[in-house]
């Protein structure tokens, strides 16, 4: 007797399909993500030695930009350091993001796989950056015989406030990159612009705090900036009570970096399909 079957077509069934997908192709993230870290420093001089020094020079830059403009507070450095870091985390993720499906356009066109591996397994080796340069926070503290505080526990949180940011905005301008490719021009600008209007410089206080020099629409758009409350919350939990979080600033900050993730999912599943095509 021949064994016959139904073939059972439910609403959703397909975007269902996908997301499990995301497991079943669980080997071929992890493949992408050991080929981005092979890659990352291959045939350069020192290696992976630049993941410590690209911030060490953002660090001592920015240490002597704010001593030419007066600032003398205590931890200064670490201070630097504290908002460096998660910014330099987020500059590099952005634009590894936004780029990976243009870079990788050979392997879109040819096999079936979900296209979202390709940016979140890009994401992968600035996490390994960060985390190997985050020593230089360590051996700051060490040098300036710093105890941390008791908050410091909250930092993984503010990580993962980071990589959310990042990769939101990363996968929404890579979804635009695939079809307008002005976005390749635009991307180094946003990047540029970020890292003066985030408090690295300055501190969300003079900002947020100020009563006559910033109105109140600034302090709002300020604030919509996901890095603010990643840059405040990984100084709060570095410098301890000589920073303030503001907590206003910081849910504002971080629900625009939960808005801007559920923008660039959707936007990403829309426009998934056309990618072979168009790319």
């Amino acid at each position: 007797m021949a064994t016959t079957y139904k073939s059972i077509i439910e609403p959703g069934s397909q975007a269902g399909n996908y997301w499990r997908d995301l497991w079943n192709y669980r080997g071929l993230f992890f493949f992408l993500a050991w080929r981005d870290v092979l890659v990352r420093y291959k045939q350069t001089f020192i290696g992976a030695s630049w993941s410590v020094l690209r911030p060490l020079f953002y660090i001592l830059a920015f240490v002597m930009f704010r001593k030419a403009f007066g600032q003398n507070e205590a931890n200064m450095v670490l201070s630097v350091a504290a908002a460096i870091l998660p910014w330099q985390f987020f500059s590099t993720s952005f634009s590894d993001i936004s780029n990976s499906l243009v870079a990788n356009s050979n392997l879109l066109s040819k096999v079936y796989f979900p296209r979202i591996l390709v940016p979140a397994s890009s994401m992968v080796v600035c996490l390994i950056d960060f985390l190997v340069s985050f020593v230089l926070v360590i051996i700051i503290m060490i040098w300036q015989q710093y105890v941390p505080p008791v908050q410091f526990l909250f930092l993984p949180f503010f990580l993962l406030a980071a990589i959310l940011a990042s990769f939101g905005t990363g996968l929404l301008v890579a979804s635009l990159n695939v079809k307008y490719r002005d976005f390749r021009f635009i991307i180094p600008f946003i990047v540029q612009v970020g890292l003066f209007v985030s408090p690295i410089a300055f501190s969300s206080a003079s900002v947020i705090y100020s009563n006559e020099s910033v109105a109140l629409w600034m302090k709002v758009m300020y604030s919509l900036n996901p890095m603010v409350a990643v840059i405040d919350g990984f100084k709060w939990c570095i410098l301890g009570s000589t920073e303030t979080l503001n907590s206003m600033g910081f849910l504002i900050s971080f629900s625009s970096s939960i808005v801007f993730l559920w923008l660039g999912v959707f936007y990403f599943r829309k426009t998934e399909r056309s990618f072979a095509d168009v790319i």
